[in-house]
């Protein structure tokens, strides 16, 4: 979009769809999937549902648009077109735009910025529905009967992501949907997809020091082991109700204990941590041995604010054990800055763009997720659109601009009209957008 390595990035996305067959002719359309893929994906980068719409209004007046310009699109296809192209490409041909941005990141030396307990990379990762219908399925959805005995179809995707504590940007890397597996009786679920993820990526990941972070639903065996097998570390929410042979191995022990006290202003806060190393995740002689942690925030008069316990693999200590619970908190930062953020922050994860019959939901909620990826990759690494971002006092301001902008304005390219917004709001132009 602007100089450098994001250009490179963009080059990479534009020569993945233009590889694509279109799959009505059998044949290689040159520009057909090209334009489908960036016409769908302009939408959810610039969060204008109607973008493409005043894009072809601008080219019918002046003989070009911003689709073109901005994106690479050659002739804007329609929306049904759109949806057509898509639905029989499978959203794993997207996945090596996630690798060449990450690997700019790492080039950049902004990954190394993310790392924070014992100098590892926290990596939360959680489910998430995209798209749920009574009525509208496809041979991709998940079910479950409601109540009134109505067959309720579904889509859920685990999205991991690079966090740290104390930042708001998140890093999303691969997805991995939940879908009905070829050979299996049972319906896919949330930790099957998980263990499926760190089989495939673990190789590519396992040198970069990571530390996964999941709720109780991920702590089980079966992929605590599969995390230790790929050479992850591991720090998950672990709760009574589903570890009481855990909890059983607790009690009567005088635990190790660190407290501390923090004034807020207004009330004293304490802060209460207990751990024991080396106790049994599950029952039975082949139990995974792990280290457990807990943190209890009570005020003044004695309340619990706060309860929550964690199981681990890394070594818990006095000196340690404050920073590793602040660790495995920042699990929430996969929820509210990328799920949450796609959902209600403009991305319209949940809308229906179209469900297709094959794997068009899949592919556009990829399309989405990338789109919070370029956003967050301009941010770490663009200067001027970190100008802008940080003088613009709200997310929504900043794509309110860039809506109408677009609407009216046709601009030769995206430094173009960062460099144009940045003027507009007299803010002085850096001349290093590296």
């Amino acid at each position: 979009m602007t100089n450098g390595s994001f250009a490179t990035v963009v080059d990479s996305f534009r020569g993945t769809l233009s590889s694509l067959p279109d799959k009505r002719t059998g044949k290689n359309s040159r520009y057909a999937m090209l334009d489908a893929g960036l016409s769908a994906f302009s939408v959810f980068f610039t969060q204008t549902p109607s973008f493409l719409a005043h894009q072809r209004k601008m080219s019918d007046t002046k003989g070009r648009s911003n689709a073109q310009t901005l994106f690479g699109v050659h002739q804007i296809p329609s929306d049904n077109h759109i949806r057509d192209l898509l639905d029989g490409i499978s959203p794993t041909v997207l996945y090596p735009v996630f690798d060449d941005i990450f690997q700019v990141l790492q080039a950049t030396e902004q990954l190394s910025s993310f790392r924070s307990f014992a100098d590892t990379l926290l990596m939360p990762l959680d489910g998430t529905e995209y798209f749920s219908s009574t009525k509208i399925h496809c041979a991709h959805c998940s079910t479950r009967v409601l109540k009134s005995g109505e067959t309720h179809y579904f889509h859920s995707v685990v999205t991991p992501v690079i966090a740290c504590p104390g930042r708001s940007e998140v890093i999303p890397l691969v997805p991995e949907f939940v879908v009905p597996q070829d050979g299996h009786d049972k319906q896919d679920c949330e930790n099957a997809a998980a263990k499926r993820w760190f089989a495939q990526y673990g190789p590519r990941y396992r040198d970069l020091r990571i530390t996964v972070l999941g709720d109780d639903l991920y702590c089980r065996q079966p992929l605590c082991e599969r995390l230790l097998t790929e050479q992850f570390n591991f720090i998950l929410s672990c709760l009574p109700k589903s570890h009481k042979t855990l909890y059983e191995h607790l009690e009567g022990i005088a635990l190790p204990s660190v407290i501390k006290k923090q004034w807020t202003g207004k009330t004293l806060k304490t802060y209460t941590y207990r751990y024991l190393n080396q106790v049994p995740l599950r029952d039975g002689d082949d139990a995974l041995l792990v280290n457990w942690c807990e943190l209890v925030i009570t005020n003044a008069k004695g309340k619990i604010l706060y309860q929550n316990a964690f199981a681990t693999n890394h070594l818990i200590t006095d000196d340690n054990v404050e920073a590793l619970v602040t660790a495995g908190r920042t699990r929430w930062k996969v929820e509210n800055e990328h799920n949450n953020t796609l959902k209600t922050k403009g991305y319209n994860l949940e809308h229906n763009f179209g469900h297709g019959q094959n794997q068009l939901a899949a592919f556009l909620a990829t399309l989405n997720i990338l789109a919070l990826l370029f956003h967050t990759l301009l941010a770490l690494t663009d200067t001027k659109y970190r100008l802008l971002r940080a003088h613009l006092s709200t997310r929504k301001t900043f794509f309110n601009d860039l809506r109408a902008l677009t609407r009216y304005v046709c601009f030769d390219n995206w430094d173009h009209l960062l460099t144009f917004m940045l003027e507009g709001l007299e803010l002085k132009v850096p001349t290093d957008t590296s």
